[in-house]
């Protein structure tokens, strides 16, 4: 029988939804791929087809999964990007072999080859990053305002203000305890 894992937390944005991968860095982190095989899985929803996965290649993922969170943060609060971070994006990107494909619709995805290797996949990663970071597409770069989470995630909203990496779960999270602080000091008060 297979292992329960916690649900992925998707968005529109493929770096940024790879950093979500863990979530409640601030608090009890939840590893959302614990395994090598549940990297697939992750890579297959959004399109990158591999077959395997190494728990070394499991760590690279890793690796790189904190380099972009780590230059993502540094870039929303508008720090210097960190050395390290830098180096290791430039890396994955220059390791992977996909193709970028229009399709008829004017939209377009990544085709990896029939037989990739999960490097090629990570520098598809690597590569949204780098376009996110440099800030080359049309959106910001922000933090979860919830203090458990603080993920970095990309605010494509008309007004730019959003707060939440998901309203589904840290805004709503956030509101919750609001209200129920409010509720706390409206009891108090009646007493």
């Amino acid at each position: 029988m297979r292992a329960a894992f916690p649900d992925f937390r998707l968005g529109a944005v493929l770096a940024t939804s790879f950093t979500g991968t863990l979530s409640e860095r601030r608090g009890e982190a939840v590893e959302r791929i614990p395994t090598p095989r549940r990297l697939v899985d992750w890579l297959q929803v959004y399109g990158l087809d591999v077959d395997s996965c190494t728990p070394d290649q499991l760590d690279l993922a890793r690796e790189l999964r904190e380099s972009i969170h780590a230059a993502a943060t540094a870039a929303a609060l508008q720090d210097p990007l960190p050395a390290r971070a830098v180096r290791n994006l430039n890396d994955r990107s220059r390791q992977g072999r996909a193709t970028a494909i229009l399709t008829p619709e004017g939209t377009h995805h990544w085709q990896l080859e029939p037989a990739s290797a999960l490097e090629d996949a990570l520098g598809v990663v690597a590569a949204d990053a780098i376009a996110i970071i440099a800030g080359e597409r049309d959106g910001r770069l922000a933090l979860c305002a919830s203090p458990t989470c603080r993920a970095a995630f990309f605010d494509t909203s008309r007004s730019r203000t959003r707060r939440w990496c998901d309203m589904n779960t840290c805004g709503n999270r956030q509101k919750k305890a609001r209200f129920h602080a409010i509720q706390s000091r409206s009891a108090i008060r009646e007493e």
